[in-house]
């Protein structure tokens, strides 16, 4: 690795400031990797979890991935030029800008929930940027893993992109190294180990963690599409999605209605959800065995458990039904940890400040979803929690938008990338002055005498 690095810092120095057409070759690259490459990579993505739909990498993995190239390319021109800025009257005429500048070697740690995705968007943004990146792959997904490294060992030099693959404690020599950005998508746990090792080399990270993600359903929203949509949220990729909502705050009063439409929405879109081709495996034995966990302390400690299917969780499959949680105290872990799986609590509130109340007294999520048509309520909840991002009305959908930025808050993660976001996280912003040859600055020379006593007087004023 180290080796790896050097070769990208030298090459960099080498090319402190690639154009246009360079960036944008590296970037076409990249998206003919990912397009001429889905069918494989979507094989790997399934051999690693024990089973995905393919429709589902495609829609979650391939497609922002694909998106966030293009979004580059097409905005990389306006994005390069130098930032204009106002100057204050008393240093016209001189001239104002910002000049985003590449920073030279970036390091990216990719987890296993999205293999593919969280590799090649901030991959995009870095190389958008004019850096060279170095991706330490999964070693949860090492079908893909394997496969990503030899795609990106094929497309690119090593002194422009390379792939690491490796256990734990390649990761954590990985962090260790002196990147000149360093970005990091886990769990809040391991996001502090993380920062710590950067923090000894000074290198600036971006941490995309996650949490507990709340969704507030209105107490007059139509229910039938509030369930539709947060299930589908829970759902997809079987709830492992760092944005996934992890609990949900209604009025007390509509929780039964709730069960039973969730029920039925389930029914609907995955039939016989044991054998249903579209419904994602648990990754492994050891998240199987958290999640049975949280449901077997959850009834140790007087919770209702209520499956929304037939059928008990298959260790041998690693299929696990969504289950919903009432009446979970605050001490059981499945309402302290991220959950990451179809584990759905339920939490009854009084009235909307009760709800923020509820969020607000708890670590800041990454995400906040808020079903209402109550213009009032919706911009009272926007206002009063904080959050990485959300969504009204529907999950997750904030996330693929290229032109919003996406990032945590507090334990949730800290900065952000997509889109502009992503250029000018891995750019150093540099701020220049640019001195008119007729400028005044000679009037504030020593010796100070008078005439220096007027202008202070009218700095200062």
């Amino acid at each position: 690795m180290q080796d790896l690095f050097d070769r990208q810092r030298a090459a960099f120095a080498a090319e402190p400031y690639p154009d246009r057409e360079r960036r944008d070759a590296r970037l076409a690259a990249l998206e003919h990797l990912v397009r001429d490459n889905a069918d494989s990579l979507s094989a790997a993505i399934s051999s690693d979890f024990g089973h995905r739909a393919v429709q589902e990498t495609q829609l979650l993995e391939l497609f922002p991935a694909l998106q966030a190239i293009r979004h580059a390319r097409r905005h990389l021109r306006r994005w390069m030029r130098a930032r204009r800025h106002g100057v204050t009257v008393w240093f016209q005429p001189g001239r104002a800008e910002v000049l985003p500048q590449p920073l030279g070697v970036v390091g990216i740690v990719v987890p296993w929930n999205y293999p593919v995705s969280l590799a090649i968007e901030p991959l995009a943004a870095a190389l958008a940027a004019g850096n060279r990146a170095m991706v330490k792959v999964s070693e949860v997904a090492p079908a893909t893993g394997a496969l990503l490294a030899g795609l990106l060992g094929s497309a690119f030099r090593p002194e422009e992109v390379a792939a690491v693959q490796g256990d734990a404690e390649v990761a954590r020599a990985f962090v260790k190294l002196p990147f000149d950005h360093l970005l990091f998508t886990g769990s809040t746990r391991n996001g502090a180990s993380v920062m710590s090792a950067a923090a000894e080399r000074l290198t600036p990270v971006t941490l995309e963690l996650g949490g507990k993600s709340p969704a507030i359903l209105g107490p007059d929203y139509p229910l039938s599409h509030a369930v539709s949509r947060i299930l589908a949220g829970k759902c997809l990729n079987a709830g492992q999605t760092c944005i996934a909502p992890d609990y949900v705050l209604l009025p007390a009063a509509r929780i039964p209605d709730f069960i039973e439409q969730a029920r039925r929405e389930f029914a609907a879109c995955y039939p016989d959800w044991q054998r249903a081709p579209d419904y994602t495996a648990i990754v492994n034995e050891r998240h199987f065995a958290r999640l049975a966990g949280y449901l077997d302390e959850a009834r140790a400690k007087g919770a209702r458990v209520v499956p929304l299917a037939e059928g008990a969780p298959d260790p041998a499959t690693r299929k696990f039904p969504p289950t919903l949680v009432l009446d979970a105290g605050d001490g059981l872990r499945v309402m302290r940890e991220e959950i990451f799986g179809p584990v759905l609590p339920l939490v009854p509130y009084k009235d909307i400040g009760d709800a923020i109340a509820y969020v607000n007294g708890r670590p800041r999520p990454l995400s906040l979803y808020c079903f209402d048509r109550d213009s009032v309520r919706i911009d009272r909840i926007l206002r009063e929690t904080v959050s990485g991002g959300v969504t009204v009305n529907d999950t997750l959908l904030h996330y693929a938008q290229p032109s919003l930025p996406f990032g945590g808050v507090g334990p949730s993660g800290m900065g952000s990338y997509h889109g502009r976001a992503g250029f000018d996280t891995f750019s150093n912003l540099k701020g220049i002055f640019r001195q008119s040859r007729l400028n005044g600055m000679g009037l504030f020379k020593p010796p100070y005498g008078r005439r220096f006593a007027v202008l202070i007087r009218r700095l200062l004023a």
